[in-house]
């Protein structure tokens, strides 16, 4: 595999629910597990520099979500619940027991972030320590959307659109599509890796990638907003310490003011503060966000 990601990282062929989950294992062995997930329209690899900081003291999972890199790509359906967070939250979880650990941390990223939150509600008793990058909670960017979120976050609702709009646009240019997204959400720190480009340009040139990652916007506005609302009514809050890592020059650090407040009403122990980049994290300023996770992991 021809990408950023030292030897000490093994790949795992896992499907225990059925679909087949890309799945890299290494680190410290006698660290707690620590499971990263990434957005979009990226892979694992979006970890190439964080991952190696971070199992210098913890057993470290990479893994693509269904219907991303190299995992499975399910069909979707007319309700898209092949692609609800639940049912990708679900994925991980049967992964992280198929390698033997029942709790565990989770870091997210972008869409992972919005899996890794879904998880943390479900499955209250398997995730230790919850950190979201650059993210908002579904539900309230959704119920606070404005002009500024339209224009800024106009990919959700494009993405959204019935099949086969976006999957025929996209398709006709993938490749630009990828380095246009990436290049857009970058503000700042250090240029991606053009290995870890190719990486996510391969996996996406692929047109079941593209029909699953229009199913995934898809079910953001229809199952995943009511799992969301159902939640909130019920009054469900994410019980694990959770920190927000934002960046300050990304439509989150520089739209939502206080994130830590609105984190603070879908969770019981927050903390936080933004980094000096865009929306990629750990790609920019990948020895802040290591830095800021080491912390939030050991405390």
């Amino acid at each position: 595999m021809t990408v950023p990601l030292p030897d000490l990282f093994k790949r795992v062929t896992l499907a225990p629910g059925g679909v087949r989950i890309n799945t890299l294992v290494g680190g410290n062995s006698s660290g707690s597990p620590v499971l990263l997930l990434h957005g979009y329209p990226q892979t694992h690899v979006i970890w190439h520099h964080v991952a190696p900081i971070l199992a210098e003291h913890h057993t470290v999972i990479l893994t693509d979500l269904r219907g991303y890199g190299d995992s499975g790509k399910p069909p979707g359906g007319s309700t898209h619940d092949a692609y609800a967070k639940r049912t990708m939250a679900r994925d991980q979880v049967l992964v992280m027991r198929e390698l033997g650990y029942d709790s565990f941390a989770v870091i997210g990223h972008d869409r992972g972030a919005r899996v890794s939150h879904r998880m943390a509600l479900d499955y209250p008793q398997a995730v230790t320590k919850l950190a979201v990058l650059d993210i908002i909670p579904t539900r309230h960017a959704f119920r606070t959307a404005d002009m500024a979120f339209g224009l800024g976050y106009w990919h959700w609702f494009f993405l959204a659109q019935p099949e086969p709009l976006p999957e025929h646009l996209i398709g006709a240019d993938p490749v630009g599509w990828v380095r246009g997204r990436i290049s857009a959400g970058r503000r700042g720190g250090q240029p991606f890796d053009e290995q870890a480009v190719q990486e996510y340009v391969r996996c996406f040139r692929d047109p079941a990638a593209i029909h699953a990652s229009c199913e995934d916007y898809r079910a953001a506005a229809g199952t995943d907003l009511a799992d969301d609302d159902a939640a909130a009514a019920r009054g469900q809050r994410v019980t694990a310490p959770l920190l927000a890592l934002w960046g300050e020059h990304s439509f989150v650090g520089s739209h939502y003011g206080d994130v830590l407040a609105v984190w603070r009403q879908y969770a019981d122990q927050v903390q936080g503060r933004s980094l000096p980049c865009g929306h990629y994290l750990a790609e920019e300023v990948p020895m802040e966000t290591a830095s800021a996770l080491l912390d939030f992991l050991k405390a």
